[in-house]
Formats: C-alpha cells, structure tokens, sequence
C-alpha cells in the first residue's frame, strides 16, 4: 500500500465520499475553474453523481492512485487536491506505466508553493513504493500558472495537442518527467 506522509508543510490523505463538501467548495470559485471548464462552478449533484463516481473507478490504494486531499499539516486547514491516475485511463489503452498528476488548490493558497510541494512529495512517494517512476501532466497551453509547476517538477514538454471539453477545442500541453533519470 502506498502511504505519502507529511511533508514539509503539508498533510495527505486520498478523498472519499466524505471529501464531497471540500471539492464543492473548490470548485464554487470561477477562478480555479476557469481552465477546467471555462469558470463554471460545479454542482453538487454533478460532484456526487458524476465526478466521485470517477474518481472511485480510479482510486487504488495500494498503488497510490486517487485524488489526494491536501490540508495545511500545523492546522489541518483543507487547500487543495492532488490527482494521480493512469494515463488515458478513461480510454482503451491507459498507460499504467506512466500516471498523470493534476492539481486543483483554493485560489488563496496559489503562490505559495503549495501545489509544487504536494505534487513533488506524492511523486516521490510513488515512485518509492511502486514500479511506476513516469509521470505526465497535461494543462490547457495559456494555463501558465499549472506549466510553471510541471517545469518545477522537472517535467519536459512532450507535446502540444488540440483537447476537446464538452465540444469545445482548446489547445493543449503534455510535460513529462522520469524519475530515474
């Protein structure tokens, strides 16, 4: 089982249902979502009946697969999530050599490392504990902020690609990192 301690400032935990209200919450502010979906604000309703449910599909404990929930260690103040699954998990051929990582943090803790610091630490925690040691992030290609991170993380870019999203085309990245290199 992949167990991620604490880091530096920070505490993890893989979500479950009872995380509901801290990802309706996250995603209540037009800003996190904006390159998500283009600013809108997620439903209750569609955070219970669509995106637990695909979350649950992905969720493997023993493999540190799942969406982490990222609190503030000294206070256990919530501020963020951080998700790790397959590549193309969702498709015929996922890639289960090479797991994506993805953030999602509450617009007040941006700036401040955070999201650098848990996506480094669950990396490294994985890549400890499992066979898997390459990781992928995609991020729509004016999402500076999230490609700043990839960089952090010591990803390269792979390639730039046209991504569709409830049939709207928005160009897109992929940056990729080896830990074994």
């Amino acid at each position: 089982m992949v167990n991620i301690n604490n880091s530096e400032r920070l505490s993890y935990q893989l979500a479950t249902r009872k995380d509901i209200q801290c990802l309706f919450e996250l995603d209540q502010d037009p800003l996190v979502m904006k390159y998500i979906n283009g600013g809108i604000c997620t439903s209750m309703d569609t955070i219970k009946n669509v995106f637990m449910p695909r979350v649950e599909s992905y969720t493997n404990q023993e493999k540190g697969w799942g969406l982490w929930k990222i609190s503030i260690e000294s206070t256990n103040t919530f501020i963020g999530f951080v998700l790790v699954r397959p590549m193309d998990f969702f498709t015929n051929n996922p890639q289960f050599n090479d797991l994506e990582i993805g953030w999602r943090f509450m617009q007040k803790y941006w700036g401040k490392g955070f999201a650098s610091e848990a996506a480094k630490h669950i990396m490294h925690s994985i890549a400890k504990q499992s066979q898997v040691n390459q990781f992928s992030a995609i991020a729509l290609k004016d999402n500076i902020g999230s490609i700043n991170i990839m960089k952090k993380l010591g990803m390269k870019h792979i390639k730039d690609y046209l991504d569709d999203c409830q049939g709207t085309t928005r160009k897109a990245v992929h940056y990729q990192v080896n830990l074994t290199n």
